[in-house]
């Protein structure tokens, strides 16, 4: 007896001798990746199309980092900033000018200055045009030296003797031996000449990197940029050379004794610049530069709700300045006119069609379908004819009377166009989703409901019309949801006041390339969206939204 309750009381085993739970988790895990399996290629066009689209329009909101920024393209000058208060009202001290000289140079060199000048025009007005002409003008501050060099000693402007300062033994070697079509052997600087001449070997390192990687041009007859002649002579103010004995050693000590001339002409870096133009002694400039020097910030979100960065905090914009509230407000107050319009004119139709014969009814769908066969640009192009006040309407209205000739409507290039023209082509969306549920539901509702009693209107108003609310939800939603991503229909028939986000973004993307604003009004529009939809479900309930069956 004692045998049998044990043997009973064991784990039940599958026909392999398994325990059978174990076996039923490993068939459970194997149908899991079946189906797995089976969606991977659905997950993964998702990921890449959808989600991943839309990570990346979130980061580029925040990333400040990428070349043709403060951070990305003049770091000496986002490390130099960090220690200057921008609240006191002074200029930043010679170190920062110092450090925007090198960094705007080597991005002029690069082509890059102006891609900086336009992020900054942003947020300050005129900071483009100041960039493009400080990458022409920074020349003349090395100059000043470099003419002094080269008067006293005409090696000083060549590319070999620098080479053959700057340069190692072993590069110089291979530099020498190399022949055209072969790879530039990488430079390398001389053992101890960052030690003699730290600033100019730092800079002599950055052009050797451009020339030899960007250029691909030969040191040797390469004559160095003329920020090289500025660094040579701070190097040569600073230090002492009457023991040198390397490379060019007389070529070093000459300059290095002109240097100590009080004939020798100088130039502050800070002087140059205000020589270029006055506006760097401007305190806002400054500001504007070091509020955006960060590699994130949340000055594109702060744009896109018409606030801006100041020394003080965040502030809103000079009233004239904020447009993207006023088109948020109007985006969202035109969508929700234009579903409300398609709703009006969809149901009746989806009625018709859903109460109809089947022949009939089909034969009248394809009339609904028959825009989706027409271009989207030809149809809102036919509304701007239409719409116009020498167009078609107006001219019916002419015709009978109902307006003078002298007092045609203006329902072009603005809201009244744009709601119209919209209401037109998205009123299928809204029929669609109404008939597909209107088309289920049971005709003999109503007639029990008449028969009880009732009368049409009653009838309709509490058996027919409640069955159909969940196609005026789906509708709504789909209608909504593509009103406020518009931006073609808007931008051909809406005018300045018609014109709704989508048509900021667009305008961002593809004309001014601030696409870290037009991620950040992107992401808010999102996020308005996710809000609503939120909203709908609390208040309708999502559950109750059906495409028919």
């Amino acid at each position: 007896m004692t045998d049998t309750t044990q043997e009973t009381s064991g784990p039940m085993l599958a026909a392999d001798g398994t325990p059978l739970k174990r076996s039923l988790a490993k068939a459970l895990r194997a149908q899991k990746l079946r189906a797995l399996a089976l969606i991977a290629p659905l997950l993964l066009f998702v990921l890449i199309t959808f989600i991943a689209p839309i990570a990346d329009m979130l980061f580029r909101s925040v990333d400040d980092s990428q070349q043709g920024t403060v951070h990305g393209t003049m770091p000496l000058t986002a490390e130099a900033l960090k220690d200057w208060d921008s609240a006191t009202g002074e200029l930043p001290d010679n170190a920062v000018f110092d450090a925007v000289y090198t960094d705007l140079f080597v991005a002029a060199e690069r082509k890059l200055h102006t891609r900086v000048g336009s992020r900054l025009n942003y947020e300050k007005t005129g900071s483009s045009s100041l960039f493009r002409k400080t990458g022409r003008g920074l020349d003349d501050i090395g100059e000043v030296y470099q003419d002094q060099f080269e008067d006293l000693n005409p090696n000083w402007d060549e590319g070999t003797p620098w080479a053959e300062l700057m340069g190692s033994p072993d590069w110089l070697t291979s530099m020498q031996g190399w022949e055209e079509g072969q790879p530039l052997p990488p430079f390398e600087l001389r053992d101890g000449v960052a030690d003699l001449l730290p600033r100019t070997a730092a800079i002599y390192q950055v052009f050797a990197d451009f020339q030899i990687v960007e250029e691909e041009n030969s040191l040797l007859d390469e004559e160095p940029w003329s920020i090289v002649h500025t660094r040579l002579y701070e190097d040569l103010r600073a230090g002492d050379f009457s023991t040198y004995s390397g490379p060019r050693a007389e070529m070093v000590k000459a300059a290095d004794a002109l240097v100590d001339t009080a004939e020798f002409e100088t130039v502050t870096i800070k002087d140059g610049f205000e020589a270029i133009d006055e506006d760097w002694l401007d305190v806002d400039l400054w500001q504007t530069v070091k509020a955006y020097s960060t590699a994130y910030t949340a000055g594109y979100f702060l744009n896109a709700i018409d606030m801006q960065k100041t020394p003080e905090g965040m502030a809103l914009r000079d009233e004239n300045q904020r447009i993207y509230g006023l088109l948020f407000k109007r985006t969202m107050f035109m969508s929700m006119v234009i579903t409300f319009s398609c709703i009006m004119l969809a149901y009746p139709v989806a009625y018709l069609l859903a109460n109809l014969p089947m022949r009939t009814a089909n034969l009248l769908m394809i009339l609904v379908l028959l825009p989706f066969w027409t271009s989207l640009l030809v149809r809102t192009s036919a509304w701007k004819v239409m719409l116009q006040q020498q167009g078609v309407i107006n001219d019916v209205l002419v015709w009978i009377g109902m307006v003078g000739d002298d007092a045609r409507l203006v329902m072009i290039n603005n809201q009244l166009g744009t709601i119209i023209a919209m209401t037109h082509i998205l009123l299928p969306f809204m029929i669609l989703p109404m008939y597909s549920v209107m088309s289920t539901i049971p005709p003999y509702y109503v007639r029990a409901a008449k028969s009880l009693g009732a009368t049409n209107w009653t009838s309709f108003w509490r058996v027919y019309f409640p069955q159909s609310v969940p196609g005026i939800g789906a509708g709504s939603i789909l209608v909504f949801i593509l009103a406020i991503g518009y931006y073609i229909t808007p931008e051909i028939v809406g005018g300045n006041t018609g014109t709704f986000i989508s048509n900021r973004i667009a305008y961002h993307i593809s004309s001014s390339l601030n696409w870290g604003l037009a991620a950040a009004l992107g992401s808010i529009l999102l996020a308005a969206v996710l809000i609503l939809y939120w909203a709908y479900d609390r208040i309708v309930g999502i559950d109750n939204v059906k495409l028919g069956g």
